[in-house]
């Protein structure tokens, strides 16, 4: 009984993806070949290393690509309101090709580092454009599924990622040449093939008055600031980040202060990945049906709780099972609360509402091994309480922030849906 019904649910899944556009497949494929192409982050420390500059010297570019993508997805928010998904996309594709190449040729440390932000704010741009376009092209109903799908694919490519990145390394001889080359052409060829079938910038609503594109150019950001309950989604997230990112930072810290053997956190670790991508999107087809403030709300509190769970006497069934909490916090609401911001606000400023959420994520992600790595030198193995308050918080602010389901309140036209590229 249990295998007919998660039969069903695969089914209508790959129905949803079956009927969706050209346009929306383009975009989840894109998604998952501009992630896998996505490993420069891995290896630029070794490759500056490898170019004679020091370890320090590697680490700041490291810390730079990371300023460049925080800044990326906020400006890719911006440039899809003023240029379009499409354009957006192309321009960052494309600049990330280019630059991406040109790392190889730099003959000097700080034209390195310019160029490895501006790589990284480039590969950036178009996670907004890529959402924002896929919530214009998707009925109300199926929101949360392709979104869910969107995060599927930026998994898988994150997974894959380092062992294509190595791959290439190897095959070039343990040389850097074909890895960047690599990257470059991979980002090259979706800026192609977005130009060809992504739809050129339309208005959901041709009677709305110029009004609204004067505000989504001049108003864009504070515009979606004055909007408080907004707002407090961002805080939501921006805490749920902090906490969501110490297990790859806190935790092996722990870890490693109660020798234990570091078979169980990369088993852990494994655990998370694997249950991600395996469950997250048959469980979508549930959880769409649940209210999205049920959803964000029990999603932020069971985060909370599992990193809250570390907090016991430490040892392996502690850590695989405080994972398994978090886990499942992660797969119940990682699709709605990507999904929430597309139709959280106006639809002419979409793009800023989900390249703010973008934002304050990747903001959560920078910030939060910095602070759970304070905590822990001054409070030790307490600092996991102390955690799940603030990740119970992100759950309180989350659900305060959700007024109505987010899929009812705006449905893309289908002037959206059936505009063809070359429009």
């Amino acid at each position: 009984m249990a295998t007919e019904e998660k039969k069903d649910k695969s089914v209508a899944i790959w129905a949803t993806f079956r009927d969706s556009s050209a346009a929306v497949k383009t975009i989840l494929a894109g998604v998952l070949l501009s992630k896998l192409g996505g490993f420069l982050n891995v290896f630029i420390v070794l490759y500056l290393t490898y170019r004679g500059y020091s370890d320090t010297e590697a680490s700041y570019a490291l810390g730079a690509y990371g300023a460049g993508g925080v800044a990326g997805v906020l400006l890719g928010g911006t440039l899809a309101d003023r240029l379009g998904a499409r354009t957006a996309t192309i321009l960052g594709m494309g600049g990330t090709a280019v630059l991406t190449a040109a790392l190889l040729y730099l003959p000097s440390y700080p034209t390195l580092v310019v160029a490895i932000v501006l790589a990284s704010l480039m590969a950036q741009l178009y996670r907004p454009a890529a959402a924002s376009l896929l919530s214009e092209l998707t009925s109300g109903s199926s929101q949360v599924v392709v979104f869910g799908m969107y995060r599927w694919c930026l998994n898988v490519g994150a997974m894959l990622a380092p062992m294509v990145g190595l791959g290439l390394y190897h095959l070039d001889g343990e040389n850097y040449t074909l890895l960047f080359w690599g990257e470059a052409v991979i980002a090259l060829a979706y800026a192609v093939v977005a130009a060809a079938v992504l739809p050129r910038r339309v208005t959901t609503d041709p009677t709305e008055p110029a009004q609204a594109e004067e505000e989504s150019t001049a108003g864009g950001y504070r515009a979606m600031l004055g909007d408080r309950r907004y707002v407090l989604y961002l805080t939501a997230t921006l805490f749920n980040a902090i906490i969501y990112v110490q297990y790859l930072s806190t935790l092996p810290l722990d870890v490693e202060a109660h020798d234990l053997d570091l078979f169980w956190y990369t088993a852990a670790v494994s655990l998370n990945g694997f249950m991600v991508i395996a469950f997250e999107l048959p469980l979508t087809k549930v959880t769409q049906q649940w209210r999205t403030k049920v959803t964000v709300g029990l999603s932020f509190a069971l985060v909370g709780l599992g990193v809250a769970l570390y907090g016991m006497p430490m040892g392996a069934a502690v850590i695989i099972g405080a994972t398994l909490v978090w886990t499942l916090g992660e797969i119940i609401g990682g699709p709605a609360v990507f999904a929430h911001p597309a139709t959280a606000g106006p639809a002419h400023l979409r793009s800023r509402y989900i390249g703010a959420f973008q934002f304050m994520h990747a903001l959560g992600t920078a910030i939060g091994p910095v602070l759970g790595g304070l905590l822990f030198v001054r409070i030790g193995h307490d600092v996991w309480p102390l955690l799940g308050v603030i990740g119970l918080a992100a759950a309180g602010l989350g659900v305060a922030a959700i007024r109505t389901p987010a899929a009812t309140k705006t449905e893309p036209t289908d002037e959206v849906a059936a505009q063809p590229a070359d429009a």
